[in-house]
């Protein structure tokens, strides 16, 4: 019965106490309020400064008074400044006196406020010599004449301050009677509620064995979970780190592979051997997708993938990704469709690999899953794009402008479950073991991942049988236009003018060819040296005014050959102007070359406007630029002929050239370049047999910079879409662009011929 009973009684006493408690509790909550109270009302009637005012009112009232009596006593001159100062000091303690806190006080009787009147009107006598500005000079009869009034309010301050310190005396001791009384009441209360808390602290020691105990039991639980955290953390990063480094190692000997492949398919081959090849390419394309799958998820996991936004060509983008699918949707009999809306800019700022990468998945998902019909690509912009583009009605607070890259196909579809796992890893569409489609279930999930990395995401909206619709969205990030006025100043032939010594770094044999001739247009000597290397010795040898420095360049390329310029001890070598050459119009590209300690961008293809301009931002109107104002005459060039819906030639690119040269001059050059294009196909051929994707990029990067000086679209074009498709395209895509690169040769010397700029016609 003890044992039942026990808990009772103990519930009890803790009830009580507790009841205890919180009565004492509120007597205690209302004490402090009260003294609060007290405490703020104190604090508002307080005098106490108020005495502090009075006090040197009088003070400074008496060292004015003995100063004044001095001056006008005296027979000697008197210090005018410091008996001003004495008076400006003693008006100011006045002023302050007549302030509304100040005046509950000395100002709360007749007597105090007659004496506040005569100092006052005191002051306005006085203010006639010492006030600011002065009515009377100050002399010592005017000092004499307003002496006794001076000293007629000696009675009155005093009275005033004795006044003041008896108001604040009575105050003091009724704020003392009121604290003596809410102490004592605290004391009790104090007492009281120290009584309960121990009695209640006793009842409770014997709880706190058991809490040590548990919390001993807690931290060693997490301790032990802290550390499987953590090795589970390294587990995954050496997961991470396998996967990365296994998915490099195996892509790269299967970049050869497939180029390999892809030129054994230009050999002879029966229609069975095509066949085989097909199969052996197919799966190779497969297998090394799913390494860069692999390779993506590892990436993101560690959060090694960063984002490179850079000014991009939105509608060039939609026309990377279009020539890349549209076999694979022409393999299917599908209609592709690509569509942008006018409103979307044409340039804004992303990171063009990382769109087209998601593009791709979302495009190849659509083609596989889809066997008639079209597959469309819409690009349009929503405003306040919270709203998910495809659910009407849904919003949220994110009210940006966002890019819309709505994928919608007339495929399978997919049910409620489906879209429930679609973006989750290893998740697929139809995952039974008799599926039609394969895939690893990465591409989506990493799609996804890379869309909310680029603070954007991707939904999806589908019914079975009706086909799916999958929105990516992008923040809009536009970039701003900018105006073009004539790049030529009227003083451009000024006189005084001088031809500069220019060191060009162009490992292009065309290039620089087109260089010299413009620099020669210009009034300029050209000084050439084929890479980094040779332009710092040549910097270090010779004295030049500016250097025009190619960036992607053997041995040392041009960022590596500015930081050696800068870096060397001749003071005027080292510090010589170097302006940047290069197709990379990037934002990023631009930061590089300036903090590398270039001095300014030129992008290619180079125009004698282009290049005088930059001369004359560096040099002022001492830099010749003779010709440039006035550019040959010269036939126009014709329309130019179109490939696959393409232009092969330029025809401003071809205007602006003809500025810089004679027509003769330009087209032997343009031969010169069409001459040299199967060593350049030869060498990209090489660099995918090799899986050389450096040298395919330095390759490529050269045969761009050329055309697009030279005015060969086609050529430059298919020349970028190799330097940019390098590293993630398919071998098999990568030697079809190769091919086409080939192809493009003999159509290009034709339109070139066609143009009036041709030597030789190839037949």
């Amino acid at each position: 019965m003890e044992s039942t009973r026990a808990p009772r009684w103990r519930f009890h006493w803790l009830g009580l106490l507790g009841l205890g408690l919180a009565v004492l509790l509120a007597a205690v909550v209302w004490v402090q309020a009260r003294q609060f109270t007290l405490l703020r009302a104190t604090v508002q009637t307080s005098h106490d400064f108020v005495v502090l005012l009075v006090y040197q009112n009088e003070s400074e009232y008496l060292r004015l008074r003995q100063a004044w009596q001095s001056a006008a006593v005296d027979g000697a001159a008197f210090d005018e400044q410091a008996l001003r100062l004495r008076y400006d000091i003693w008006v100011s303690r006045v002023d302050l006196l007549t302030g509304d806190r100040a005046q509950s006080l000395v100002g709360s009787t007749p007597e105090q406020g007659q004496t506040l009147d005569k100092m006052r009107a005191f002051i306005a006598a006085a203010n006639a010599s010492l006030g600011q500005p002065a009515l009377a000079p100050l002399d010592r009869d005017a000092l004499r004449r307003l002496l006794p009034e001076l000293q007629a309010l000696d009675a009155d301050i005093h009275r005033l301050s004795l006044d003041a310190s008896h108001r604040v005396a009575e105050q003091v001791e009724l704020r003392t009677a009121a604290v003596r009384q809410q102490n004592m009441l605290a004391l009790g209360l104090t007492v009281s509620l120290s009584a309960l808390a121990l009695a209640f602290a006793l009842m409770a020691l014997h709880h706190l064995k058991q809490l040590r105990e548990r919390r001993a039991a807690l931290e060693e639980l997490a301790g032990q979970l802290r550390q499987s955290q953590r090795e589970a953390e390294a587990a995954s990063e050496a997961k991470s780190a396998f996967l990365a480094n296994m998915s490099h190692e195996i892509r790269t000997p299967f970049h050869g592979l497939m180029g390999m492949l892809s030129l054994l398919r230009e050999t002879g081959l029966n229609p069975r051997q095509i066949d085989y090849l097909r199969t052996a390419t197919e799966s190779a394309d497969h297998l090394l997708a799913i390494l860069n799958d692999i390779l993506d998820m590892s990436q993101l996991e560690a959060g090694r993938m960063s984002l490179s936004p850079a000014p991009t060509d939105l509608r060039g983008v939609l026309r990377d990704v279009e020539a890349l699918m549209r076999p694979q949707a022409n393999a299917k009999a599908l209609a592709l469709h690509f569509d942008a809306d006018p409103g979307v800019p044409e340039r804004v700022v992303v990171d063009a690999t990382r769109v087209k990468q998601v593009l791709f998945n979302l495009l190849a998902n659509a083609i596989k899953f889809s066997d008639h019909g079209a597959v469309v690509l819409d690009l349009r912009i929503r405003s306040g794009s919270g709203q998910d583009a495809l659910t009407a009605g849904e919003t949220t607070a994110d009210e940006r402008t966002m890019l819309e890259f709505v994928v919608t196909d007339t495929g399978v579809g997919m049910d409620a479950a489906t879209q429930a796992r679609l973006f989750k890893r290893f998740g697929q569409g139809d995952s039974s073991t008799s599926r039609r489609h394969g895939g690893t279930g990465l591409g989506l999930e990493i799609s996804r991942n890379l869309a909310r990395l680029m603070q954007g995401d991707i939904t999806v909206r589908s019914k079975p049988g009706e086909g799916s619709a999958f929105c990516f969205r992008l923040p809009l990030v536009a970039v701003p236009a900018v105006a073009h006025g004539s790049s030529l100043g009227a003083g451009a032939g000024a006189a005084g003018a001088r031809p500069l010594q220019v060191l060009v770094a162009e490992d292009h044999p065309v290039n620089r060819q087109y260089l010299a001739a413009l620099l020669d247009n210009l009034g300029h000597q050209a000084h050439f040296t084929a890479n980094g290397t040779e332009a710092v010795q040549a910097a270090r040898q010779q004295r030049f005014d500016v250097v025009l420095m190619d960036l992607h360049m053997p041995e040392m390329d041009g960022l590596a050959a500015t930081q050696a310029i800068r870096a060397l001890p001749d003071r005027a070598a080292a510090t010589v102007p170097i302006v940047a050459l290069t197709a990379d119009a990037f934002e990023q590209t631009r930061d590089r070359c300036l903090m590398a300690g270039m001095n300014d961008f030129l992008t290619k293809p180079v125009s004698p406007q282009k290049l005088a301009s930059s001369l004359r931002r560096l040099f002022g109107s001492t830099a010749g630029t003779a010709g440039a104002d006035s550019p040959p005459a010269s036939a126009p060039v014709p329309s130019p002929a179109l490939a696959a819906g393409q232009p092969i030639i330029d025809t401003a690119a071809l205007q602006m050239a003809l500025q810089a040269m004679p027509r003769e001059r330009l087209a032997q050059m343009i031969d010169t370049f069409l001459e040299q294009g199967p060593q350049t196909v030869l060498r990209l051929r090489t660099a995918v047999r090799d899986a050389q994707t450096l040298e395919l990029r330095v390759n490529a990067h050269a045969a761009k910079g050329a055309a697009l000086n030279l005015g060969l679209a086609g050529l430059a074009a298919t020349a970028s879409a190799l330097h940019e498709g390098a590293a993630h395209l398919p071998a098999h895509e990568i030697a079809r662009l190769v091919q086409r690169y080939e192809e493009l040769l003999p159509l290009t010397r034709r339109a070139v011929a066609e143009a009036g700029l041709g030597l030789t016609v190839a037949t």
